[in-house]
């Protein structure tokens, strides 16, 4: 006789036949050995609806409403970032004791900056949605003051140590280094700034104060140093102080210097010592212009094929014309003379008295297009009559896409064509500059009123950059399998948004709860293979 107390009931799932059918049965034992008694026969059901109704039996179901999410928070990109940045050692480099609460802070910033950007303050009240904060080790509540405030305060007593630990990583002795600045507008009252101030505004922020942000980066655009300056700091007084700083506190004796167009003028070229450092530059219109007339070069050289090469002295002048830069500024030229030439000709014809002299309104004219040296004014009494230098003109477009590209490199160390190609690698710098002014970082709004609190925060931004290039360096696999498409599926931000799908979940269940980390998808587990973190 079966001893049903000792009964074992279970669904046993046949999948044999064409359709699935489950036997019911009991288990127990006579005499020692186990036998089966089969109660019923199940069929018409799927194999799924037959596994629901084994794991019922089993006791492994969970009714729903007994089933909750309570809470839902980013997880993986937080996680890559902050695994990255202790893989390249960062940690280590903003302090020798990487664990203190104060460093963990800094990292939760420059993970928060290149994930969520935003102001110091929402990035502290973040901890609802995100497990940033969890991830780098401080599960307590989050005070502003102290977690962001006085940790931004000592990371700027720590930026010339980072700056120099990093430079010695990436930068050797006889290494390129590429060098450029930019401006940062801002809005809001900074009267006791030394820093912000009225300047050229490479934002074309007319009526706003600025900071100049300077940026020092390897050949391959690796960020190594930034530094704030006074927001009405010209280019090519920098150049100096840029090049004893990398000699006196990074301690490289020789390298290629690379400056943007006109920083290095003749001036500040003459105090370099060119015996350890060398300088790729490209020249101004103007400066061309100078070496036309004194015969140096002649316009005829300048090829849309070839890089023609003109040594005078220790100088050598590496001429290229680009013939789609050179259609870009045709087309500008006209398009702003042909702006010019409508409003002046409403000034010429029109006959009622104004406010303004005829003059005075032309030369407002002028200044708004920039197009004065195109355009003769013809005195003639009362009357405004002007017309077009066309020889100059004409002057002009002969020059249209032409730029050159100095050094004084021997030719021997680096051809003329690795010459115009490492100042080409300038646009790497313009390229950290926009992921740090707009893209992705967000220098501006600049939420802080102090110039230190600033400068932190500036810094912050480069080291997330920082973080960002090297991310961008492993994924690069990821960008190149997209590059036979006519567009462009992915790029970092897609990439983010991705990682930031990975939550991590708090689950109730039966009066217990558990956290999990949701299951990764097939794009998920391929982007952190390439970025080498594991969850």
């Amino acid at each position: 006789m079966t001893a049903i107390s000792n009964a074992k009931y279970h669904l046993e799932i046949q999948t044999h036949r064409k359709n699935p059918y489950g036997l019911l049965r009991n288990s127990y034992r006579v005499n020692g050995k186990t036998c089966h008694d089969t109660l019923c026969r199940i069929t018409g059901l799927s194999l799924e609806q037959l596994r629901a109704i084994q794991a019922a039996i089993q006791g492994k179901m969970v009714m729903k409403e007994d089933f909750k999410i309570t809470s839902s928070r980013e997880f993986g990109a937080s996680f890559a970032a902050v695994a990255i940045m202790k893989e390249l050692g960062l940690h280590k480099a903003i302090f020798s004791r990487p664990a203190e609460e104060w460093v963990r802070s800094c990292l939760a910033m420059i993970a928060g900056r290149l994930v969520y950007a935003g102001s110091k303050l929402s990035l502290s009240q973040c901890s609802e949605y995100s497990a940033l904060w969890e991830i780098c080790g401080i599960e307590k509540d989050i005070d502003v003051n102290v977690h962001c405030y006085d940790a931004m305060d000592k990371l700027l007593e720590r930026q010339e140590a980072i700056q120099k630990t990093l430079a010695h990583k990436h930068l050797q002795s006889g290494t390129l280094v590429l060098y450029d600045i930019t401006s940062s507008y801002m809005e809001g009252e900074y009267s006791n700034s030394k820093f912000v101030d009225f300047g050229y505004s490479r934002d074309k922020k007319r009526g706003h104060k600025q900071i100049i942000i300077s940026l020092l980066c390897t050949k391959d655009g690796c960020p190594v140093a930034v530094e704030v300056l006074n927001g009405n700091t010209k280019d090519e007084t920098t150049v100096l102080d840029k090049i004893n700083e990398i000699k006196a506190k990074f301690v490289i004796e020789k390298f290629v210097f690379v400056g943007d167009r006109g920083m290095v003028t003749q001036a500040k070229y003459e105090k370099i010592d060119h015996e350890t450092v060398k300088v790729i530059t490209a020249l101004s219109h103007s400066t061309i212009k100078e070496l036309l007339e004194k015969g140096t070069i002649q316009l005829s050289l300048f090829d849309e094929k070839n890089i023609v090469e003109v040594i005078d002295g220790s100088m050598r002048y590496c001429l290229c014309r680009n013939p789609v830069m050179a259609k870009k500024e045709t087309e500008t030229r006209k398009a702003l003379l042909k702006k010019t030439m409508e409003e002046l000709d409403k000034i010429v014809k029109c006959t009622k008295n104004t406010k303004y002299s005829k003059e005075i309104r032309a030369g407002k004219v002028i200044n708004k297009y920039k197009m004065g040296k195109y355009i003769i004014f013809i005195n003639s009494g009362k009357y405004l009559k002007y017309t077009l230098d066309e020889a100059k003109i004409e002057q002009e477009a002969s020059l249209d896409g032409c730029y050159i590209v100095c050094t004084d490199v021997l030719p021997e160390d680096m051809t003329a064509i690795e010459t115009v190609k490492n100042y080409k690698s300038l646009m790497r710098v313009e390229q950290a500059f926009r992921n740090m002014k707009t893209v992705r970082l967000e220098v501006r709004p600049v939420y802080h009123r102090t110039d230190e609190r600033i400068k932190s925060h500036v810094f912050i931004c480069m080291l997330s950059y920082y973080v960002m290039w090297h991310m961008k360096q492993r994924l690069q696999p990821f960008f190149d399998a997209d590059r036979d498409g006519e567009h462009k599926k992915y790029s970092f931000d897609y990439i983010m948004e991705i990682l930031k799908s990975i939550r991590k979940e708090t689950v109730e269940f039966c009066h217990s709860k558990t956290s999990v980390i949701t299951a990764l998808t097939e794009k998920q587990e391929q982007i952190l293979q390439l970025l080498a973190v594991k969850l």
